[in-house]
């Protein structure tokens, strides 16, 4: 019984960390977006849409790969991925738009801020 009580709660708290990682995602998607001159998100759907994407091909990469896209991780193999990731997006998403410099720039404002907002980011 305890068991099947465990499982329960272990399966509740990888919803929250899942969509507390989505939140995350889109706050941080949100700044680099403002800060990044040639990245533009038109609405909080796009941005919405544009953080599961993100969160979605990251995942894909790290367990593929075993590479993370974070500038601050995995020095310049991160930071050109999330300028990839960053860039790609735009095709997946209505109402996200972003130049290849932007990509860059926004890369590595996306791993300071990223840095910056306190909570583990790992699934």
């Amino acid at each position: 019984m305890s068991n099947t009580q465990s499982n329960s709660a272990s399966g509740t708290s990888t919803v929250w960390q899942i969509v507390g990682r989505l939140i995350t995602a889109a706050i941080v998607l949100a700044i680099t977006a403002f800060f990044t001159p040639g990245f533009s998100i038109n609405n909080i759907w796009a941005l919405a849409i544009a953080a599961i994407v993100l969160t979605i091909m990251d995942y894909l990469i790290v367990k593929f790969t075993g590479l993370h896209a974070s500038p601050f991780g995995k020095g310049f193999v991160g930071f050109a991925l999330a300028a990839i990731i960053l860039y790609v997006t735009q095709f997946f998403v209505a109402g996200y738009t972003i130049s290849w410099m932007a990509a860059i720039i926004g890369a590595l404002i996306y791993g300071v801020v990223d840095y910056f907002i306190p909570g583990n980011q790992q699934m």
